[in-house]
């Protein structure tokens, strides 16, 4: 069993690790995983964003998951939030989409325009 200090301290990291709200180094990315963004296919879209980090071994990337961002219609969505930059909403993501963002916006640093929700505002 773990001590009171060490759960504590577990506690602490989770925290710092999921908290977007403060300045992070690195990038964050989060799909948003509600019962509609996994209706609409959300799941392998978060798959093909992990596999495809860990295969290009790219570092101070975290991916992530959320819950309903109240967009249904959008969905999958996904958000990015680099470090020093405006966070960019990805809409209607499929695996092959997060694998064209992870190349082009993480690795590259452009965004994805025709992903991005402004594309989709009409």
């Amino acid at each position: 069993m773990k001590t009171i200090a060490e759960l504590n301290k577990i506690r602490q990291e989770s925290l710092e690790r999921v908290n977007l709200r403060h300045d992070r180094k690195g990038t964050r990315i989060v799909v948003f995983m509600g019962t509609c963004g996994i209706a609409a296919g959300a799941r392998p879209v978060l798959m093909a964003l992990i596999e495809e980090v860990n295969k290009r071994n790219i570092e101070n990337v975290v991916v992530t998951q959320a819950g309903c961002k109240g967009a249904c219609r959008l969905e999958p969505t996904v958000e990015v939030y680099k470090q020093g930059e405006e966070k960019v909403t990805y809409v209607y993501m499929t695996p092959e989409k997060a694998r064209k963002v992870i190349a082009e916006h993480i690795v590259s640093g452009q965004i994805v325009d025709e992903y991005a929700i402004g594309a989709y505002a009409e």
